[in-house]
This record gives structure tokens, C-alpha cells and sequence, in this order.
């Protein structure tokens, strides 16, 4: 299965186009939304191209093809505003061999895990740091951010292929971090 990650849109609108661009000619199935989507929070600046309603109105084209959960900035306003359901603060996906346990990482996160397996793979945002490694028996994966990235790394999504979850600039598609799952 082929799915690309999202995470902390906060209301930008050329970071959502570009990643609605970008999944378009992905080939992936869904596109997992990590939470943090339409408002930028009181402790982010405001993010390039800041509309949240232009952005629900652009991610609503795409409804059908969405898995989301919520983030710490997101709120049942915002869900009216949206045409999927993003108010679950986590959500899983069953592969044959693995749970992808989506959260967007304020609640569960690497330093709250949730009961997983090993080689379960917890994938989360919030950070707007990058992620791609196995600690102990999990996976943890965080794609950063497309909109605000912080640590000093450019804007950035995942994808997830052929068990191979790859974080990827926004901007010129270069690897920034990769791990193989069941390796």
C-alpha cells in the first residue's frame, strides 16, 4: 500500500496546494493528514499564504482520499468546516505485518507511546522535526512539517512504499530520512 503523510498544514495554502499537487501524481492511495491543519496556534508565526477556509475548501476536493486525526491546534469549528473526519486523536492502519498508529503527537508521541508491538510504527507530527528510525522494537516516523519546519530543516512530507517510509523535502523531493520496515 502506498500512502503519503502530512503534517502540520497550519493554514497554509501554498504548502497545501503543493502537497495536493504533489499526491495527485503520487500514486498513493491515501493521504494521511497528522493533524494541526487549518490554525497556526499561538506559538507559530503565521505560516506563508496563511487561509485556513481556502485551505478546507482545497482538502475538501480531496475528501474521500483523507485519513486525518487532530492535532493540538485543531478544533471542532475546524470540522465544520471540512468534509472528512479529522476530531479523532489517533487513528491505526493494518498492513499485513504492521499497525501504523497515526497521532498527531501532543497526546501519544515518542515519549508516551501507545501499547504497540514490535515493529508497530508509531507515526506522529507536532515536533515539525523529521523522523525515520527504529527505537527498540518500534518504528517512529514524523514527516515534519509542511508549512513551519523547525531544527533548521526545510519543509517536508512522507511517504510510505513498499515498506520503505521516506521523508522528503517539499520543495525539490531530496530523501532527508528513510528507515525499511520489517528489516
Amino acid at each position: 500500500m502506498k500512502l503519503m503523510f502530512a503534517s502540520d498544514i497550519h493554514g497554509s495554502l501554498p504548502a497545501t496546494e503543493r502537497i495536493l499537487d504533489l499526491f495527485s501524481r503520487s500514486g498513493a492511495r491515501w493521504l494521511v493528514i497528522l493533524g494541526d491543519i487549518l490554525n497556526h496556534g499561538p506559538r507559530n508565526a503565521l505560516p506563508e499564504g496563511y487561509a485556513p477556509a481556502q485551505v478546507a475548501e482545497r482538502l475538501n476536493d480531496y475528501a474521500a482520499s483523507i485519513i486525518a486525526v487532530r492535532g493540538n491546534c485543531d478544533s471542532e469549528v475546524d470540522q465544520m468546516l471540512l468534509h472528512f473526519p479529522m476530531t479523532a486523536p489517533w487513528q491505526q492502519v493494518l498492513l499485513e505485518d504492521n499497525r501504523l498508529f497515526l497521532t498527531h503527537g501532543h497526546l501519544f508521541g515518542p515519549d508516551n507511546l501507545p501499547a504497540l508491538r514490535d515493529d508497530d510504527v508509531l507515526i506522529y507530527g507536532h515536533t515539525h522535526l523529521p523522523v525515520a528510525e527504529k527505537r527498540g522494537g518500534i518504528y517512529h516516523f514524523n514527516p515534519g512539517s509542511v508549512s513551519i519546519p523547525k531544527g533548521g530543516h526545510q519543509a517536508s512530507y512522507g511517504m510510505l512504499n513498499d515498506n520503505v517510509m521516506r521523508v522528503i523535502a517539499l520543495n525539490d523531493q531530496s530523501l532527508i530520512a528513510q528507515v525499511t520496515i520489517n528489516s
